[in-house]
């Protein structure tokens, strides 16, 4: 099936009819299906669910400003005819995975790892396996067209038995690095902060977040599915993704930033900003998680990202509340965070709420346009999809998405990996050059 452009409103309702078939079967690690499946391949775990989805029926691609809702519209085109077995848990119905870039393509990505990463892509898989809550696993298989029913139950049969004859295998060491490259590097990001320092001080900035790229060259050749699976064993709280377009690199992660979700009217969300090291000890460690709690600048950087995601949330709800600030706590790093609950006035779709909120001060500053600006002219190197929205949408509109933060893009023997930090007026280049190397290490420590 052709790819659907995001720029389309409507398609043939005869290519929008889904039929979706689903099995329950035993025994699988979803991990271990990911080598299995054909491009585009996404992964995705979060929340109880764990999903391998590979293939296409169809594909939404969508660039330029009007991205989300151009990719919006042709999501509710397709989905206007789908058929779905009503005895298929939610999470195995038919979604759509993807994402977004954090800015709209004004780079070459031709000349960068982004290279087959448009400004939005989603699939609706062909094939995917989805391990829920309850511990039961899935094959789901999908088709569009006036025979989808049929293709889907063939389909269905041909992945039951490649899933089955599958042996469940331990993820692989990781390839080792041989090579580190930063761009900038520590000087270049001194001067950076610096920069954005003055800015902020002379007013025309209130927090920025400015980030870095490390670049590896691999000892041995990566094994994608190996490193989601060490990524997932490390940090089984975190969103954890991948997503492999037709054609171009591998872009994963272990993000522990919800940007939305919405079930129906309701919407959570949370502010995560603030952050220190982890103890060698547990009496180190509360020490660290109280001085990051007292930190004037972390509380102050935090209640800014707080403040933001209400200000955004309000056009479209009608409570808003906030729970306590708490310290959260991860492998390497800590952060304050405050969850976020909001009642939708209308059933505004979860994309149109990802719009509003992308990007949040977290990842691009205050006020947003002229952080956004400062991003593009300090910066060295294309975002690309790094901080950017990746998540699931279905036919209700409802859906999850994650702020791609802890994340790399990976091509043949080398990755491209990403962090950043929130500066504002008293920001400490020495200390902020720290903290960005903190939030690295999930993803090298899951490669070397």
């Amino acid at each position: 099936m052709e790819p659907l452009r995001g720029d389309e409103s409507s398609v043939e309702p005869d290519e929008t009819t889904i039929a979706t078939r689903g099995r329950e079967v035993d025994g699988v690690a979803v991990g271990t299906v990911l080598a299995e499946l054909p491009r585009p391949t996404v992964a995705w775990s979060a929340e109880g669910q764990r999903v391998a989805a590979g293939g296409s029926v169809a594909t939404i691609t969508a660039d330029g400003p009007d991205r989300f809702d151009h990719v919006r519209r042709a999501g509710e085109a397709l989905f206007a005819g789908r058929a779905v077995e009503s005895d298929l848990p939610r999470a195995a119905r038919p979604r759509l995975f993807g994402g977004f870039a954090f800015h709209e393509g004004d780079k070459d990505r031709g000349q960068s790892p982004w290279d087959g990463f448009p400004d939005a892509q989603f699939a609706l898989p062909a094939v995917q396996v989805v391990r829920t809550d309850d511990g039961a696993t899935w094959v789901v298989a999908t088709a569009t067209g006036p025979s989808a029913a049929a293709e889907a139950e063939s389909r269905l049969d041909e992945w039951v038995d490649r899933v089955e004859a599958l042996d469940d295998a331990r993820p692989e060491d990781g390839p080792g690095i041989e090579r580190r490259t930063f761009t900038p590097d520590d000087a270049g990001w001194r001067r950076q902060v610096d920069a954005a320092v003055e800015r902020i001080r002379r007013g025309t900035l209130r927090k920025v977040v400015l980030a870095g790229a490390l670049t590896v060259d691999l000892r041995d050749e990566l094994s994608v599915p190996s490193v989601y699976e060490r990524l997932s064993e490390t940090y089984p709280d975190c969103f954890r993704f991948l997503v492999a377009p037709e054609g171009g690199g591998h872009f994963f992660g272990a993000t522990p930033e919800r940007l939305i979700s919405r079930d129906g009217r309701t919407v959570r969300t949370e502010a995560l900003a603030g952050s220190t090291g982890r103890g060698d000890t547990p009496e180190e460690d509360e020490w660290l998680a109280s001085e990051l709690q007292d930190s004037e600048k972390d509380r102050h950087e935090h209640d800014l990202v707080v403040e933001a995601i209400k200000s955004q949330l309000s056009p479209y709800a009608t409570s808003i509340s906030t729970g306590d600030r708490t310290v959260r706590r991860l492998a390497t790093v800590q952060h304050l965070q405050t969850p976020v609950t909001a009642e939708l006035a209308e059933d505004d779709h979860v994309l149109s709420l990802v719009e509003a909120l992308h990007p949040t001060p977290a990842v691009g500053g205050l006020p947003p346009d002229e952080a956004l600006e400062t991003i593009k002219e300090t910066e060295a190197f294309d975002r690309g999809w790094y901080a950017s929205p990746v998540g699931w949408f279905d036919a209700e509109g409802d859906g999850t998405f994650a702020v791609a933060i802890r994340s790399a893009v990976a091509t043949d023997r080398r990755a491209t990996l990403f962090a950043g930090n929130g500066i504002v007026g008293d920001s400490d280049p020495d200390r902020e050059w720290d903290e960005v190397q903190l939030k690295y290490r999930p993803v090298l420590d899951a490669l070397e």
